[in-house]
């Protein structure tokens, strides 16, 4: 399993003792006055064990959302095909803030390619919003003021690119509060390690053989696809 690594919201050029970028606050405010709590809160991201199945590389985060903040960018492979895709954003506002009721925010854009078969279930977008709740509760996981969307696009192909069959594509947007512990900082390594489950059910790949989330019942995931096509 490999180890997540990503970056800090960076505004400087400094760098740790291990080459990565390091945590900076936005302008206007003290340099390099980043919260112990938000420190905690990534170090247990760098750390996180993952399926080997992901595939993790680092991202810029947005800078104008919250005064800290830090991305991931994953994907599902399946030898040369990426069978689902994502980005997961963890947000840290220190004063709190009234719309997350709470100090941290985890925000997400999870997207994969359908079968016809199961672009067609009109429950599919509840199914998927449930796996996402789904996952964080099997890993026995708190969390508040979740809210999203889930988006179903179809495309049909036409003139030269009529001899490739029609797609249909889900994406979930989301975010949630993550419920602090001790010191102020969340389980984020849990919370990543439910998202990355969601990943994997979106994808079509059976659970992991190990973990929380094994216990979880009625689990559907979708058939394995064969990974987007190409143009």
């Amino acid at each position: 399993m490999a180890a997540a690594q990503g970056h800090f919201s960076d505004h400087s050029k400094s760098a740790d003792e291990k080459g990565n970028p390091e945590p900076s606050s936005d302008p206007g405010t003290e340099a390099g006055a980043v919260p112990p709590a938000f420190r905690h809160a990534v170090e247990a991201l760098r750390s996180a064990r993952l399926r080997p199945e992901i595939e993790v590389e680092p991202t810029r985060p947005p800078q104008r959302l919250a005064p800290h903040s830090y991305a991931l960018e994953a994907a599902v492979v399946d030898g040369e095909d990426d069978l689902a895709d994502g980005r997961l954003v963890l947000l840290h506002e220190p004063a709190g803030h009234d719309a997350w009721n709470g100090t941290f925010r985890m925000v997400t854009l999870v997207r994969a390619e359908l079968e016809p078969e199961m672009a067609a279930d009109p429950l599919l977008p509840e199914v998927c919003w449930s796996w996402l709740t789904g996952a964080l509760e099997a890993r026995g996981l708190s969390y508040g003021e979740p809210s999203g969307t889930v988006t179903r696009a179809g495309s049909h192909y036409f003139g030269g690119l009529s001899d490739r069959r029609p797609a249909t594509q889900i994406e979930i947007r989301a975010s949630w509060t993550p419920r602090e512990g001790p010191g102020g900082a969340p389980d984020t390594a849990a919370h990543l390690a439910a998202w990355c489950d969601l990943l994997c059910q979106i994808a079509g790949l059976p659970p992991s053989p190990a973990g929380p989330a094994d216990n979880a019942t009625g689990v559907v995931t979708l058939p394995q696809r064969r990974g987007p096509q190409q143009t």
